[in-house]
């Protein structure tokens, strides 16, 4: 058997836990003695020391990758403000619809039968140069907007103009700083310009689906789905599309309202959206139908100016004929009188 202890183990831990404590207290007093002596000594240095407040930023610093802006952090939405901005000069259509009280599921049958009309729109084909258009099918996005957020977006984008602050003190000229605040503050709004045209629109809930081209062909496939008007844009039948025939996508579509677009920085209303979604031929088309129409008014000009140079030409050779003939006769007369004589 092993030999017991002598000792009782309620002692062996108190002079156990009385080590612990002597030599824990023991340490810091011998680091903090060397402190001081290390702190004593004098080393050589090439020049005076550096005092702390010179590591230190001024107040006024200002990081380059994050300019001021003329709203206060708590009270802005900065990159939704941006994107929005970013939105508007990228895109060059978008169409505004009223939505109201749409469920989840509605939205996710939306979008789900306007991913499906987008996929059944013809893959652009080859120009003459061989060149092939990008495909935007997949591009094209359904997105609620924050009413009062994308109002001073339109604002600034149509009032705030960069480069005519470049002579001002102020250097910092993008879309949250104090000059771009400073202008739309102070600018008047014209009843006849994009903004207070579509101002108006974009009151209460509004979505807006975004096109990165314009494309006549994609547009129409999207109104025949959003905002079916036959025979037109008719809305797909049930054989071709259950889906979009399926109740809760019904539910969605009646809830929402087309009130206008935004095409190349210009406002339509539902009427001049629909009109440039019947583009036959898309753009394709449409300069088809420019050059026909360059080039029959051109011809109608020259006929028109032919005409007029030939019936010039033929009063001119024939009073010059008249001429001649008067004159003829008139020798012809005298030369009978002096024969009779």
């Amino acid at each position: 058997m092993p030999p017991r202890l002598t000792c009782s183990a309620h002692s062996s831990v108190g002079r156990a836990l009385l080590r612990t404590t002597t030599s824990s207290t023991r340490v810091p007093i011998l680091l903090v003695q060397n402190a001081a002596k290390i702190t004593s000594r004098q080393y050589a240095t090439a020049g005076s020391p550096m005092p702390l407040s010179a590591l230190r930023l001024p107040d006024n610093y200002i990081p380059p990758t994050q300019p001021p802006s003329a709203r206060r952090p708590e009270e802005r939405k900065a990159q939704l403000l941006r994107s929005y901005t970013a939105l508007l000069r990228s895109t060059p259509l978008m169409l505004f619809f009223q939505h109201n009280n749409l469920t989840a599921v509605e939205w996710a049958a939306v979008r789900r039968e306007l991913r499906a009309a987008l996929v059944e729109v013809p893959s652009p084909v080859a120009g003459p140069d061989g060149s092939v258009p990008v495909d935007i099918s997949s591009s094209i996005e359904l997105q609620v907007l924050r009413t009062r957020m994308f109002s001073i977006a339109c604002k600034i984008v149509d009032y705030f103009k960069p480069e005519d602050q470049v002579e001002k003190s102020n250097a910092y000229t993008h879309d949250l700083s104090k000059t771009a605040y400073e202008s739309i503050k102070e600018a008047t709004v014209d009843e006849s310009s994009t903004y207070g045209q579509i101002n108006p629109l974009i009151m209460g809930p509004v979505a807006a689906v975004t096109f990165p081209s314009v494309s006549p062909v994609h547009l129409a496939a999207v109104l025949k789905i959003l905002s079916p008007s036959p025979p037109a844009f008719p809305a797909p039948t049930r054989r071709k599309s259950p889906g979009y025939h399926d109740p809760i996508a019904q539910s969605g579509f009646q809830k929402l309202i087309l009130v206008g677009g935004r095409i190349e920085g210009k406002a339509f209303d539902n009427d001049g959206v629909k009109w440039v979604g019947g583009i036959q031929g898309g753009l394709d088309g449409l300069r088809a139908q420019l050059v026909s129409l360059l080039q029959n008014a051109g011809l109608g000009l020259t006929t028109a100016l032919e005409g007029h140079s030939k019936g010039l030409w033929l009063a001119l050779e024939g009073r010059r004929t008249q001429l001649e003939e008067e004159s003829n006769g008139g020798k012809e007369g005298n030369a009978e009188n002096e024969t009779n004589v």
